[in-house]
């Protein structure tokens, strides 16, 4: 936690993401398994098919006005909108709807991510699932889940050994070259691999469903609101040599049990590319 940050201060903006990632929730629910207004970014820059439906861009419509509207000197950095003074002393990052392709083929494995940072530092995350009704919260205070029967405590479980580890990635043929093959030994050390929940995963890992997860070429709105959840959790977020993740993202390593830190990384590194 931000040492000039209360107690009181940190369950105010807790409360607040969740308000957000509510917000978020009602334009993205009625538009969810309906017409979504399917566009492609990727078409625009001659990449791969990159999904981006009016759900996302409403969505982090709403969330920057509720920010303006609440905290106008605060900065916010989001996925559909761009940056709007990131160099803030709080700056929200928002991704509405983490995991579009799932969204677009009506599998409730979408998220909606919102982080804090403050003086650079992470400080507050949410994953949101509103099809569900469950709202992921954190920061070094703890981390819970928030459902309609109530607030649970949420904690990372212990698993020491990757022989034991329920593992997950968004897919595997995200990675190329060496990465591919630092992948392809971690899958073959690990006892089961899941695939396609995108930023789902991170919050089973703090539920302790889920030991670890492994990803790429993540941007900073996929991986913020993941740091504090996971470390109000009792988990991790690093990058593939062990070491905290960057501001801008890249590839990323979540553990429940930081004892698994070691065996995960002694198969990424040699793929590990340098964090910004």
């Amino acid at each position: 936690m931000s040492l000039s940050l209360s107690p009181a201060q940190i369950a105010d903006l807790e409360d607040f993401a969740v308000t957000l990632a509510r917000s978020a929730g009602e334009v993205i629910l009625p538009l969810f398994r309906a017409d979504h207004g399917l566009a492609d970014k990727g078409a625009l820059t001659g990449r791969a098919f990159d999904p981006v439906t009016e759900a996302d861009k409403g969505a982090e419509a709403a969330i920057r006005k509720a920010i303006a509207a609440r905290f106008p000197d605060h900065g916010v950095i989001g996925e559909e909108y761009g940056e709007d003074r990131p160099d803030a002393e709080f700056v929200w990052v928002l991704d509405p709807i983490d995991g579009t392709r799932a969204f677009i083929s009506g599998l409730p494995l979408w998220t909606t991510l919102i982080g804090l940072r403050h003086r650079g530092t992470p400080v507050v995350g949410v994953i949101a699932q509103p099809f569900t009704g469950e709202y992921f919260v954190g920061s070094a205070q703890g981390a819970r889940l928030l459902t309609d029967a109530g607030a649970r405590v949420l904690r990372t479980r212990p698993c020491a050994d990757l022989a034991q580890a329920l593992t997950a990635t968004t897919d595997p043929h995200l990675f190329t070259g060496r990465e591919q093959e630092a992948y392809q030994r971690f899958h073959a050390a690990a006892r089961l691999v899941r695939y396609g929940a995108d930023a789902y995963a991170y919050a089973l890992v703090a539920m302790g469903k889920l030991d670890v997860v492994v990803e790429r070429g993540l941007k900073s709105w996929d991986v913020e609101a993941a740091v504090p959840l996971l470390a109000g959790a009792g988990g991790l977020v690093a990058d593939w040599r062990g070491a905290p993740i960057g501001r801008s993202g890249g590839q990323m390593l979540i553990v429940g049990d930081a004892a698994l830190l070691p065996a995960v990384t002694a198969l990424l590194e040699p793929a590990a590319t340098p964090t910004s």
